[in-house]
């Protein structure tokens, strides 16, 4: 990080912390979306992005936008009105997942969790038996509480008992911290964005498409109720960059390209996905474990729902996030609050994915640092053995 003592580390549930060479990416001089150099950029995210999400044949659509818009995309281009969606919703963005279902015509079934909690697959396969759905979606990790979604249990599911249903993974907070085999678990949509786990800035909306999925739209029976984010036009825009051509819609983001084919070189250089996935099991590991020694819990209830991109602890009674997070950035490091309705001032949030978690930078252990001594000045005494302060990690 460049000028490390004069700012402090951005360690929320994204945008994360950049390596130098990807800020240097993002900082290059006004240039061409047609210029050859941002040509071959351009095609070689669309390439890489393939291997970040274990797939072959499906194909990533790259559009200036944020996470969201991939809700966007998935909604206008698979659903046609009246037909029939499944979302399983674990806090605040399968929420909100839902809503932009219906703002498109979708008939939403939410099967909801509890906060902590993930949907029982037999919650799931009976859900499955008792209607037809166009779309299942599932969040693989839900940054308000930090549970993690069971894609591969929930493809299986569909492939038993509706294999004509599309499977939806909105992975915003996931792709490229937690494992995902597209492919070979047979997921038809990732949804994720640049400013995450992908280690670059923000600015950027991703959408990994299987060819099951380009075959519903081909076969639509209405017109795709959208312009910007429609796939028809931005599907001959996506294959011509990958050729090494320059097609136009609507002019891309030059820069955040850039910065993005950086993050994704370095990741895919240093021992591939296999390698970044243990990299951030074993950081969020060790963040687990410091929650568990100043006396706190995760929000998500047992160790099979726990992120490895992020944490989110619930706060002892007698402290509110609006008491920690101006503590935790006076040492240096901002951490976010929670944001459940009714629930945000329980809980804060941490995030420990990108190269935080796949780099010995120092990053985490400052966090961890900084989260112990301002749980100390807000009163709370780890109840460690012989201990009167939290652990010093």
């Amino acid at each position: 990080m460049s000028n490390a003592s004069s700012r402090p580390l951005c360690m929320i549930p994204g945008p994360v912390e950049m390596s130098d060479t990807v800020l240097q990416s993002n900082s290059t001089p006004a240039t061409a979306h047609t210029d050859p150099v941002f040509v071959e950029a351009f095609g070689q995210v669309i390439e890489m992005l393939r291997t970040v999400v274990g797939t072959k044949t499906a194909q990533p659509f790259v559009i200036a936008g944020s996470g969201t818009l991939g809700w966007d995309q998935s909604a206008a281009n698979l659903v046609e009105a009246g037909e029939n969606v499944l979302v399983l919703s674990n806090g605040y963005f399968g929420e909100g997942l839902a809503d932009c279902m219906e703002t498109y015509g979708a008939q939403v079934t939410r099967l909801r969790a509890e906060p902590g909690q993930r949907q029982q697959l037999a919650q799931v396969a009976q859900a499955l038996r008792a209607k037809k759905y166009k779309l299942v979606t599932v969040t693989q990790v839900d940054t308000s509480t930090g549970v993690l979604g069971d894609v591969k249990g929930v493809a299986e599911l569909v492939r038993e008992h509706s294999p004509e249903t599309l499977v939806v993974v909105d992975g915003v907070c996931a792709t490229a911290a937690e494992r995902l085999y597209f492919d070979a678990w047979g997921v038809d949509v990732v949804i994720t964005a640049s400013q995450k786990a992908l280690g670059s800035p923000p600015g950027v909306s991703v959408v990994v498409a299987s060819q099951k999925a380009l075959g519903v739209l081909k076969a639509r029976q209405t017109p795709v109720p959208a312009y910007y984010v429609n796939w028809n036009r931005w599907l001959p825009i996506m294959k011509s960059y990958e050729d090494r051509a320059v097609k136009y819609f609507a002019t891309p983001c030059v820069q955040a390209i850039f910065a993005l084919n950086t993050s994704l070189k370095e990741m895919l250089g240093d021992g591939g996905m296999e390698s970044v996935f243990a990299a951030h099991e074993r950081t969020a590991a060790r963040v687990r474990s410091a929650v568990h020694k100043w006396g706190l819990e995760t929000v998500a209830a047992a160790p099979e729902l726990c992120s490895n991109a992020m944490t989110a602890v619930w706060l002892p009674a007698s402290i509110q996030a609006a008491d920690l997070l101006p503590k935790l950035k006076a040492r240096g490091v901002v951490a976010a609050g929670g944001i459940l309705a009714g629930q945000a001032h329980r809980y804060f949030r941490l995030g420990h994915m990108g190269i935080s978690a796949t780099r010995d930078n120092g990053y985490v252990d400052a966090m961890l640092k900084a989260a112990a001594e301002a749980l100390e000045e807000c009163g709370h005494l780890a109840p460690a053995a012989g201990r009167s302060t939290p652990p010093r990690l």
